[in-house]
């Protein structure tokens, strides 16, 4: 600030064609005690004051040969009061008060600025006579209206952009976290099934444990103790999961927890576009939403969608398309995923959401875990609904079909 706007204020011009002289070093200097918290305004225009007097003084020694020292010293020292006086007042009226009216905030900036000229010509000018020039003080109030207005344009526009840039950090950080608890979901799902599991086992083993018991034959007591310390260990394994299921049950079950499909289905095609160009491939994505559609529960919504999505990007070899459908259809809403990858062999149809099939490998030779699909069905199912998978048009790719129920998906607004 010290040195911008010493510097500024050399860049002048003359608009009244005489000895009436405007320079950006005002409004430059205006514009940090808008954007700056530190140091106050008071201290930056005790600052800048010297600063600018002492730039004045010192460019006038390298360009006038015939320089004298105390009269150039005279004749730039009423600026130091010109920007002292703009920070006492800027201070005075509490200026950052009003960043969010501008109007308010440019007639104050006038007044600063015709206070702290009329503290200047107290020591620039020896007559009132010279002061009170009717015509100097219009021309003053005229300048102080262009460039304190003309500032906060330029400070609005700033904040907006910074404001947009903090939005869309904000909203690429919240889809990333939306993306992150809908991965929580599913294992919370899995984690639901292994509970029912664990309760099934537990209460076998202790019925064989029972059995045994009344069998009450030699040689069978060892076989009864180790059925009785199964069911207790996975009696402990449930108790484990349990609370585990209650943390992720209270991270991801909110009744907040809905938006509109068209946010969820960007929400995905965005992350998988990001997916798709780590893979190196040329992926083109659509989206078509025909109705209306209610507010759909998030993490269902998006585990559905996410998994989807994601087989068809890792199905596509180069380049393709991925094609997101959903239709309101009465009750139902059908969601529809196509793509251009290989398809779906027809003997492959009725195993693909078997859990542990896949065609996948990796470059290794690896499958894949084949829980992805399975998954989906799970899911589709527990939210009675059904998923169908069909060939794509003209035999190219895909077109996975999910209809669900509105009343177990979304609510109505």
């Amino acid at each position: 600030m010290i040195i911008s706007v010493p510097i500024a204020g050399e860049l002048n011009f003359y608009p009244f064609r005489d000895e009436f002289r405007v320079s950006l070093g005002t409004p430059t200097f205006f514009l940090f005690l808008l954007w700056l918290r530190t140091p106050s305004p008071l201290v930056s225009g005790l600052l800048v004051g010297i600063s600018v007097t002492l730039f004045r003084t010192g460019l006038q020694a390298f360009l006038d040969s015939d320089w004298n020292w105390y009269a150039s010293f005279h004749h730039h020292y009423p600026v130091f009061f010109y920007y002292l006086t703009y920070g006492i007042v800027f201070t005075a009226v509490r200026m950052n008060r009003h960043h969010n009216r501008p109007l308010i905030a440019g007639f104050l900036g006038v007044s600063i600025e015709i206070a702290a000229t009329s503290a200047e010509l107290l020591f620039r000018y020896t007559s009132i006579a010279e002061m009170a020039s009717l015509t100097t003080w219009n021309q003053i109030a005229l300048i102080a209206f262009f460039r304190s207005f003309f500032v906060l344009g330029i400070f609005n526009i700033v904040k907006l952009r910074h404001s947009r840039a903090a939005e869309e950090q904000q909203r690429k950080e919240n889809e990333k976290m939306i993306m992150l608890i809908s991965e929580l979901y599913e294992e919370s799902i899995q984690l639901k099934k292994t509970l029912h599991n664990a309760e099934y086992i537990t209460r076998v083993s202790y019925e064989l444990y029972r059995s045994l018991k009344d069998l009450n034959l030699q040689g069978l007591d060892d076989l009864s103790q180790k059925a009785l310390r199964i069911a207790g260990q996975v009696h402990e394994i449930k108790k484990d999961n349990q609370r585990i299921y209650a943390g992720l049950s209270g991270l991801i079950s909110h009744d907040s927890d809905y938006l509109p499909m068209d946010e969820l289905a960007g929400i995905v095609l965005r992350s998988n576009e990001k997916y798709a160009r780590s893979l190196g491939k040329k992926i083109a994505f659509s989206l078509q939403i025909d109705g209306e559609c209610p507010l759909c529960h998030v993490y269902a919504t998006l585990s559905l969608l996410n998994n989807l999505v994601t087989n068809a990007v890792e199905a596509i070899r180069e380049t393709g398309y991925i094609r997101i459908s959903v239709i309101r259809n009465g009750d139902d809403i059908v969601i529809r995923v196509v793509d251009s990858g290989p398809g779906i062999a027809p003997k492959y149809q009725d195993r693909i959401f078997m859990p542990g099939f896949t065609t996948k490998y990796d470059e290794s030779g690896n499958p894949s875990t084949g829980i992805g699909l399975a998954y989906v069905k799970q899911e589709v199912e527990l939210l009675h609904g059904t998923i169908r998978v069909q060939a794509g048009s003209d035999g190219i790719g895909a077109n996975f079909i999910i209809t669900l129920p509105v009343s177990k998906i979304g609510k109505e607004e």
